[in-house]
């Protein structure tokens, strides 16, 4: 999404515009002509291929995969990857990321 990732890593930048602030991250996520195949058990990566030409598309972990696997949040994601959600995700994040900025910082009241 933002390009910010740990060591510079691809894994789970689902996006072709990085540094850009969109939902592109859920689109991808949720995009039912995609296959997900495990790469390296140890990293817990894997590798997202269009079914219908078999192309590589993009890398996440397990733990980007858990918000399409999982019930719960899987309801957020989709709210987040429909059409008309762009403006959402973008009007919605940044209180999002202040609360867990905010999450350790027993200074602030």
């Amino acid at each position: 999404m933002l390009g910010t990732n740990y060591d510079q890593s691809n894994y789970g930048v689902f996006t072709d515009r990085p540094g850009v602030l969109s939902n592109d991250f859920f689109v991808t996520l949720l995009d039912t002509g995609t296959k997900w195949t495990a790469l390296d058990p140890g990293k817990h990566a894997y590798q997202s291929s269009d079914y219908a030409t078999g192309a590589a598309t993009v890398t996440g972990t397990r733990v980007d995969l858990l918000l399409g696997s999982n019930s719960e949040l899987r309801a957020v994601a989709e709210v987040y990857a429909s059409d008309d959600a762009k403006t959402k995700f973008v009007q919605d994040f940044p209180a999002a990321w202040v609360k867990v900025v905010e999450l350790d910082r027993f200074d602030l009241k």
